[in-house]
């Protein structure tokens, strides 16, 4: 079977492009269903396929357009990293699915979407998309980990996907790779693991990202929600004002635009003695907690802090409001590929 598809990138991120909105992708095709007859189509064997470099079209990942069920959405994405593993979001591939959407007059500059996350808003304005974010949660700043004996300080934010910030004093000396897995893959975020970004603070308006990618496990070039993770971090901890202009390896530069309930950003801090204990009930806030939103147990406590009694600040912090995304996705090209 041949399909078409189109190349996107959007801050040096890839993706294949599909839309499927007629079902051109059915259950009889065998690449999707392991020949069994009667099954759900299984997009994660096409983006293991698609996206293998040199073998097929290479790419960061597979996007998925199809029709939505709901009145307010004007399609629905689905996105699959290259192992084939589904994500419940991607902000770089939102952007460049948006970009896709305006362009074939699937839907207007203004346009809602279905995601994994919920609906997602964007505006496409000339060759830039302005993308809302899915609402933030989990925030939680500075904790310890240990690593191969030597202890880090990280902080982790939600952004539709899990995100684990890691401040660094030279980008360029950080070993992404190596670092980013283990901490990808430290027991501490199992069973979901999560995706790492290595940060530098330029000015009070620029940082410098690095990320290691979960799903594609290796460093990406960009990664939208990494990069909102990042700036919201980097804000709460007062050394960045918005809109946060953000260097990725890539080259490009990400903007991020967020907004909190009250001008001064308040954070009451308390110390506990087992670390994410509590939780809150009420969505317009953060509280510090295990990013599965599940209770640590104190043999997982002890697994992360290397055998120490580690005791941490974390507090309640008031909700953003808004948090937008804004980066220039492109069409690479675009083609047909046999299935």
């Amino acid at each position: 079977m041949i399909i078409n598809f189109v190349k996107m990138q959007a801050g040096g991120n890839d993706f294949v492009v599909l839309d499927n909105r007629k079902s051109v992708l059915t259950d009889r095709q065998s690449v999707l269903t392991d020949r069994k007859k009667n099954l759900p189509k299984n997009y994660s064997k096409l983006a293991k396929r698609l996206c293998a470099n040199k073998f097929s079209i290479g790419a960061d990942g597979l996007l998925i357009l199809e029709n939505s069920k709901r009145g307010n959405a004007h399609f629905r994405m689905l996105y699959f990293n290259a192992d084939g593993s589904e994500a419940s979001f991607c902000g770089n591939g939102a952007s460049c699915l948006s970009l896709f959407a305006y362009e074939k007059k699937i839907a207007p500059a203004r346009m809602n979407f279905l995601s994994k996350s919920g609906i997602v808003s964007a505006i496409v304005e000339g060759k830039k998309v302005k993308l809302k974010m899915p609402n933030p949660r989990g925030l939680n700043l500075d904790f310890s980990l240990d690593v191969d004996g030597k202890t880090y300080l990280l902080s982790f934010l939600d952004t539709g996907v899990p995100h684990t910030v890691n401040f660094v004093p030279d980008i360029e000396k950080t070993d992404v790779r190596n670092l980013g897995r283990k901490i990808r893959y430290h027991q501490f975020f199992k069973p979901e693991g999560t995706n790492v970004d290595f940060v530098q603070v330029k000015d009070r308006k620029t940082i410098l990202i690095r990320t290691y990618e979960r799903g594609v496990e290796n460093e990406t070039l960009s990664c939208g929600t990494g990069v909102v993770a990042s700036a919201i971090i980097t804000g709460v901890k007062n050394l960045v004002s918005p809109p946060v202009n953000i260097l990725t390896r890539s080259g490009e530069i990400l903007k991020v635009y967020y907004q909190l309930k009250s001008e001064k950003y308040e954070i009451s801090r308390g110390v506990y003695p087992a670390p994410f204990k509590n939780e809150i009930a009420s969505p317009h806030c953060f509280l510090a907690r295990r990013p599965d939103s599940r209770r640590e147990t104190r043999g997982q406590a002890k697994a992360r802090s290397g055998g120490r009694n580690d005791k941490r600040r974390c507090g309640a912090r008031n909700d953003m409001v808004e948090v937008y995304l804004e980066n220039s996705p492109k069409i690479v090209f675009a083609g047909q590929v046999y299935i």
